[in-house]
C-alpha cells in the first residue's frame, strides 16, 4: 500500500538565499556557515544517526524525561490546540505527545529538510489518520504563513525540541523567542528542549563521536555547497572540529583548512589559511535559572520544568506572560 503525503506548504528558502548568505559568512572576518543548511535529505539521515550514537546524551534523555512525564506534559495542552513543531525532523519525540493528545485541532511539522519532511509527514498520516497533519517546509527563523487547518483552533502551542535553542547567540535567540511567543500568542504556551551545562568531556565527546557521524555532518555542508552552488570545495583538505568553549559556555563546531587554499563559489574567490576554520554551529548551554532569565527578557515565563536526575538536559512548558 502506497500511502500519499499531505500536502506540503512550502516557504523554503531558494538557492539565490543560500547562496547569498553563505557568500556573506564566507566573506566575514571570522568566517561562518549557517547551520540550518546542514540539513538536506542526506544531512538529515546523518542527525538522525546521530541520535542513536552512544556518545550523543541530548536525544536519549530528552525521550527519557518526555516518556516519564508525558501524561503530565500532554496535560498542559488543551483541546483544540494547534501543535507546531519548529525543526521536526523524524518527529520521533512527538509522538508521544501525539499519543496522547487526540484531540489536537492540527499538527505543523515544520522542517528546512524537504524531502525528510515529506517522509516523516507521510508516516504520521498513515499512524494518525484523525490527525490533520499540515507539513510546513521552512526556515523558522524567516517569516512563513502558518497553514489553515480543518478543524477549528482554540491556540497554539509551539513544540521546539532538541537542544536547538542553544544554536543562537543570546541576544539571537531572546529575539527567536520574543517571535514564538508571539505566534504562542496570549492563550498558547512553548514546549522546548535546553541543553544544561555540565561537565566539557562529556560535551566534547558528544560532538566528536567515534563513528566519524558528526565529522561527516559537518562536512556534508560543503558537499551540499558543490551540487548546488557550484563551489569547489576539496573536502580532504577540511577537518571536522569540535570543543567546548568554556568561557562562552558553548560547543563550537568548526570546518578547519589543512592548507592555504583558494575556494571559488558564485564567482567569488575566497582565501583561507592553514588551520583558518569556518565556525558552522554553536551550542549554548545553560543552567535553569540562566535560561528562566532569558525567557522572561523575551516575554515568557517558565511554568514547570522536568529534568533527568543527572540534570543533564531539560523539557520546560513556558507561557507569555500576560
Amino acid at each position: 500500500m502506497i500511502t500519499l503525503s499531505p500536502p506540503l506548504h512550502d516557504c523554503a528558502p531558494d538557492i539565490e538565499s543560500f547562496e547569498a548568505e553563505a557568500l556573506s559568512g564566507l566573506s566575514a572576518l571570522e568566517k561562518t556557515l549557517p547551520c540550518k543548511y546542514f540539513y538536506d535529505a542526506y544531512g538529515s539521515a546523518l542527525f538522525d544517526r546521530i541520535c542513536d550514537l552512544p556518545e550523543y546524551y541530548p536525544t536519549r534523555t530528552e525521550t527519557a524525561i518526555m516518556q516519564q512525564n508525558a501524561d503530565e506534559i500532554a496535560a498542559l495542552i488543551r483541546s483544540g490546540s494547534l501543535l507546531i513543531e519548529y525543526g521536526s525532523g523524524s518527529s520521533v519525540k512527538t509522538r508521544i505527545l501525539l499519543d496522547r493528545l487526540p484531540r489536537l485541532a492540527g499538527y505543523v511539522p515544520m522542517d528546512i529538510s524537504r524531502e525528510h519532511l515529506q517522509r516523516t509527514a507521510a508516516r504520521l498520516a498513515e499512524a494518525y489518520p484523525h490527525l490533520d497533519v499540515l507539513p510546513l517546509c521552512a526556515d523558522y527563523t524567516a517569516e512563513f504563513t502558518l497553514p489553515a487547518a480543518c478543524r477549528p483552533v482554540r491556540s497554539h502551542v509551539v513544540y521546539f525540541p532538541g537542544s536547538t535553542i542553544g544554536n543562537f547567540h543570546p541576544d539571537d535567540a531572546r529575539t527567536f523567542l520574543t517571535h514564538i511567543a508571539e505566534v504562542c500568542g496570549p492563550d498558547g504556551g512553548l514546549l522546548i528542549g535546553v541543553d544544561l551545562k555540565k561537565e566539557a568531556e562529556v560535551l566534547n565527546a558528544a560532538y566528536n563521536d567515534a563513528q566519524g557521524v558528526t565529522a561527516a555532518f559537518n562536512l556534508n555542508l560543503l558537499t551540499r555547497m558543490n551540487a548546488e552552488l557550484g563551489a569547489d570545495f576539496d573536502l580532504t583538505q577540511f577537518a571536522h572540529r569540535a570543543f567546548y568553549n568554556t568561557l562562552a559556555g558553548r560547543i563550537e563546531m568548526h570546518l578547519m583548512s589543512l592548507t592555504s587554499q583558494i575556494v571559488r563559489l558564485g564567482g567569488a574567490e575566497i582565501q583561507f589559511g592553514e588551520e583558518e576554520s569556518i565556525l558552522t554551529e554553536c551550542s549554548y548551554k545553560y543552567s535553569l535559572a540562566d535560561f528562566a532569565g532569558l525567557a522572561e527578557s523575551a516575554g515568557l515565563q517558565v511554568r514547570k520544568v522536568w529534568t533527568d536526575t543527572e540534570q543533564r538536559f531539560s523539557v520546560q512548558y513556558l507561557t507569555p506572560k500576560s
